[in-house]
């Protein structure tokens, strides 16, 4: 059995609960979307002066991190990787845009969606009667969003 298949299976165990993977649709995009914004807020002028891109909003540390993440996803499965790499730029460009928007500063919009999608996972859990894939290995962190992708892909007929 494929790595990917093994992380995904034992991840699936613990989310069986209807209730609890309709909060994992919702509360797992936000989350790493959350991850992404609080990232984008890290000051990057060091690293725009690195590589020479001053101006380019996404000369940051949250593409710098997801070059890394979507690495990670390539080990497991390069149709996954892509995926995420789409879902990836989504939340950049949405991250992008409320940090333009004026409406809060980006880190605290970040930190209250981190907040409250934490809060419906646990919920989920709770109504699940089982803990979190993470407590058992900090990896199922990466792979609740691949989890979801695969779903994703199923539904459209794409091999992962």
């Amino acid at each position: 059995m494929r790595k990917i298949d093994q992380l995904l299976n034992e991840y699936g165990e613990s989310h069986q609960n209807s209730t609890n993977k309709t909060i994992h649709w919702i509360c797992v995009p936000l989350i790493f979307f959350s991850v992404v914004a609080l990232i984008w807020s890290i000051p990057h002028g060091p690293l725009e002066q690195l590589l020479g891109n001053a101006g380019n909003p996404y000369v940051n540390w949250a593409t710098v991190t997801l070059v890394v993440v979507l690495a990670y996803y390539i080990t497991l499965s390069i149709p996954l990787a892509v995926g995420m790499m789409l879902f990836s730029v989504l939340c950049l460009f949405a991250a992008k845009n409320l940090d333009q928007s004026g409406f809060a500063p980006l880190w605290l919009i970040a930190v209250v969606i981190f907040v409250l999608a934490w809060i419906g996972q646990f919920y989920g859990h709770k109504v699940e009667g089982k803990k979190p894939s993470f407590f058992k290995d900090v990896q199922f962190l990466m792979i609740g969003p691949a989890w979801l992708m695969h779903f994703i892909f199923k539904k459209i007929g794409i091999n992962y």
